[in-house]
Protein backbone atom coordinates (compact mmCIF):
# COMPACT_ATOMS: atom_id res chain seq x y z
CA UNK A 1 0.00 0.00 0.00
CA UNK A 2 0.93 3.32 -0.93
CA UNK A 3 2.66 5.11 2.18
CA UNK A 4 1.23 8.53 1.27
CA UNK A 5 -2.14 7.13 0.93
CA UNK A 6 -1.97 5.92 4.17
CA UNK A 7 -0.58 8.99 6.12
CA UNK A 8 -3.34 10.69 4.39
CA UNK A 9 -6.38 7.99 6.01
CA UNK A 10 -4.19 8.10 9.28
CA UNK A 11 -5.93 11.32 10.84
CA UNK A 12 -9.41 9.94 9.72
CA UNK A 13 -8.67 6.76 11.50
CA UNK A 14 -7.62 7.96 14.84
CA UNK A 15 -10.66 10.59 15.26
CA UNK A 16 -13.13 7.99 14.58
CA UNK A 17 -11.23 5.41 16.84
CA UNK A 18 -11.38 8.77 19.74
CA UNK A 19 -14.95 9.00 18.51
CA UNK A 20 -15.69 5.02 19.49
CA UNK A 21 -13.47 5.55 22.40
CA UNK A 22 -15.91 8.67 23.02
CA UNK A 23 -18.85 6.82 22.61
CA UNK A 24 -18.14 3.98 24.82
CA UNK A 25 -16.81 5.85 27.52
CA UNK A 26 -19.14 5.85 31.10
CA UNK A 27 -20.85 8.44 31.67
CA UNK A 28 -22.89 10.08 34.88
CA UNK A 29 -26.64 8.74 34.01
CA UNK A 30 -27.57 12.44 34.98
CA UNK A 31 -25.86 13.14 31.51
CA UNK A 32 -25.63 9.97 29.72
CA UNK A 33 -28.60 11.23 28.12
CA UNK A 34 -27.16 13.89 26.35
CA UNK A 35 -23.98 12.31 24.99
CA UNK A 36 -22.95 13.78 21.69
CA UNK A 37 -23.26 11.20 18.52
CA UNK A 38 -19.92 11.35 18.38
CA UNK A 39 -19.63 8.97 15.21
CA UNK A 40 -22.23 10.34 13.20
CA UNK A 41 -20.72 14.07 14.03
CA UNK A 42 -17.45 12.39 12.10
CA UNK A 43 -19.21 11.05 9.18
CA UNK A 44 -20.87 13.55 8.54
CA UNK A 45 -17.79 15.73 8.25
CA UNK A 46 -15.56 13.23 6.62
CA UNK A 47 -18.57 12.56 4.05
CA UNK A 48 -18.87 16.36 3.34
CA UNK A 49 -15.14 16.89 3.49
CA UNK A 50 -14.00 14.06 1.09
CA UNK A 51 -16.90 12.13 -0.29
CA UNK A 52 -14.66 9.62 -2.44
CA UNK A 53 -13.28 8.49 0.48
CA UNK A 54 -15.81 8.51 3.16
CA UNK A 55 -19.43 7.58 1.59
CA UNK A 56 -22.22 5.27 2.54
CA UNK A 57 -19.89 2.11 2.75
CA UNK A 58 -17.76 3.50 5.22
CA UNK A 59 -20.73 4.94 6.70
CA UNK A 60 -21.97 0.94 6.88
CA UNK A 61 -18.75 -0.13 8.27
CA UNK A 62 -18.77 2.36 11.34
CA UNK A 63 -22.54 2.24 12.13
CA UNK A 64 -21.59 -1.74 12.12
CA UNK A 65 -18.88 -1.64 14.63
CA UNK A 66 -21.27 1.18 16.64
CA UNK A 67 -24.26 -1.75 16.91
CA UNK A 68 -21.72 -4.49 18.14
CA UNK A 69 -19.81 -1.78 20.38
CA UNK A 70 -23.32 -1.23 22.03
CA UNK A 71 -25.14 -4.57 21.67
CA UNK A 72 -27.88 -3.36 19.92
CA UNK A 73 -29.87 -4.76 17.25
CA UNK A 74 -27.16 -5.65 14.15
CA UNK A 75 -27.69 -2.89 11.48
CA UNK A 76 -29.89 -0.29 13.25
CA UNK A 77 -26.72 2.35 12.95
CA UNK A 78 -25.46 1.29 10.02
CA UNK A 79 -29.01 1.91 8.73
CA UNK A 80 -29.16 5.08 9.84
CA UNK A 81 -25.58 5.64 9.18
CA UNK A 82 -25.80 5.20 5.56
CA UNK A 83 -28.96 7.52 5.10
CA UNK A 84 -26.66 10.13 6.66
CA UNK A 85 -23.95 9.44 4.58
CA UNK A 86 -26.12 9.57 1.56
CA UNK A 87 -27.35 12.95 2.45
CA UNK A 88 -24.35 14.52 2.88
CA UNK A 89 -22.60 12.35 -0.22
CA UNK A 90 -25.31 13.90 -2.29
CA UNK A 91 -25.52 17.75 -1.10
CA UNK A 92 -21.67 17.74 -0.06
CA UNK A 93 -20.56 20.78 -2.89
CA UNK A 94 -23.77 22.71 -1.41
CA UNK A 95 -23.50 22.29 2.47
CA UNK A 96 -19.38 22.80 2.54
CA UNK A 97 -19.83 26.32 1.13
CA UNK A 98 -21.78 27.14 4.28
CA UNK A 99 -21.07 29.68 6.45
CA UNK A 100 -20.82 27.53 10.20
CA UNK A 101 -24.22 28.88 11.37
CA UNK A 102 -26.18 27.88 8.63
CA UNK A 103 -23.93 24.57 8.68
CA UNK A 104 -25.08 23.92 12.07
CA UNK A 105 -28.30 24.50 11.51
CA UNK A 106 -28.07 21.77 8.06
CA UNK A 107 -26.72 19.80 10.85
CA UNK A 108 -29.40 19.69 12.98
CA UNK A 109 -32.14 18.10 10.31
CA UNK A 110 -29.81 15.40 9.47
CA UNK A 111 -28.65 14.58 12.76
CA UNK A 112 -32.93 14.67 13.72
CA UNK A 113 -33.23 11.83 10.69
CA UNK A 114 -30.13 9.63 12.33
CA UNK A 115 -32.29 9.71 15.76
CA UNK A 116 -35.40 8.92 14.30
CA UNK A 117 -34.53 6.22 12.18
CA UNK A 118 -32.94 4.72 15.61
CA UNK A 119 -36.68 5.78 17.19
CA UNK A 120 -38.13 3.47 14.04
CA UNK A 121 -36.14 0.89 14.38
CA UNK A 122 -36.41 0.59 17.93
CA UNK A 123 -40.21 0.84 17.86
CA UNK A 124 -40.56 -2.20 15.04
CA UNK A 125 -38.22 -4.31 17.29
CA UNK A 126 -40.47 -3.13 20.88
CA UNK A 127 -37.93 -1.28 22.69
CA UNK A 128 -39.32 1.54 24.33
CA UNK A 129 -37.01 4.62 25.22
CA UNK A 130 -37.98 8.05 26.59
CA UNK A 131 -37.79 10.33 23.86
CA UNK A 132 -34.99 12.33 25.93
CA UNK A 133 -32.94 9.72 24.61
CA UNK A 134 -33.70 10.79 21.34
CA UNK A 135 -33.56 14.20 21.26
CA UNK A 136 -30.29 14.67 24.10
CA UNK A 137 -28.02 13.63 21.27
CA UNK A 138 -29.33 15.57 18.88
CA UNK A 139 -29.04 19.21 20.64
CA UNK A 140 -25.69 18.33 22.62
CA UNK A 141 -24.36 17.28 19.10
CA UNK A 142 -25.78 20.00 17.39
CA UNK A 143 -24.41 22.36 19.82
CA UNK A 144 -20.58 20.61 19.55
CA UNK A 145 -20.57 20.42 15.79
CA UNK A 146 -19.55 24.44 15.29
CA UNK A 147 -16.11 23.39 18.28
CA UNK A 148 -16.19 20.02 16.07
CA UNK A 149 -15.75 21.33 12.53
CA UNK A 150 -13.50 24.07 13.67
CA UNK A 151 -10.83 21.21 15.21
CA UNK A 152 -10.98 18.82 12.26
CA UNK A 153 -10.98 21.36 9.92
CA UNK A 154 -7.72 22.00 11.51
CA UNK A 155 -6.29 18.86 11.33
CA UNK A 156 -7.43 18.15 7.60
CA UNK A 157 -5.44 21.11 6.70
CA UNK A 158 -2.72 19.92 8.16
CA UNK A 159 -2.79 15.92 6.39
Amino acid sequence: MNSHYTFHRLPILLSFIIGLMLTIMPLPEVIEVFRPSWLTILVIFWAMQLPQLWNVGSAWIIGIILDVSQGTLLGQHALAMCCVAFIIVRFHLIIRVFPILQLTATVFPILVIYQFLLFWVNGVEGVNAPLITYWGPVISSTALWPVIIILLSKLRNKA
